[in-house]
C-alpha cells in the first residue's frame, strides 16, 4: 500500500526547510522537500525558489501543531 504525502507549506529558504524537517523528524515525522531549483543556478524568483514541505497524510495534523509549538 503507497502512503499518501501532502503539502505543509511552502517557504522560500532551504535552510528553514531543513530545520522545519529536522523538528519533525525528530518527532518521528517522515518529511519529504522538493524543489524546482536548478542547483548551478541560485534563483529564488517566483516558484523557482520555492521548497515545499510534504508529510504523510496521516501526520498532517500533528506536524502543523509540532510546527505551531515550535514558533513559540
Amino acid at each position: 500500500m503507497s502512503e499518501e504525502w501532502v503539502e505543509l507549506l511552502i517557504t522560500y529558504d532551504p535552510v528553514e526547510a531543513e530545520i522545519i524537517k529536522d523538528i519533525l523528524e525528530s518527532g518521528g515525522i517522515p518529511v519529504v522537500l522538493r524543489s524546482s531549483k536548478v542547483t548551478p543556478y541560485p534563483v529564488n524568483i517566483g516558484r523557482m525558489g520555492e521548497v515545499k514541505v510534504y508529510v504523510r497524510t496521516m501526520d498532517k495534523e500533528t506536524a502543523e501543531q509540532v510546527i505551531e509549538e515550535s514558533k513559540q
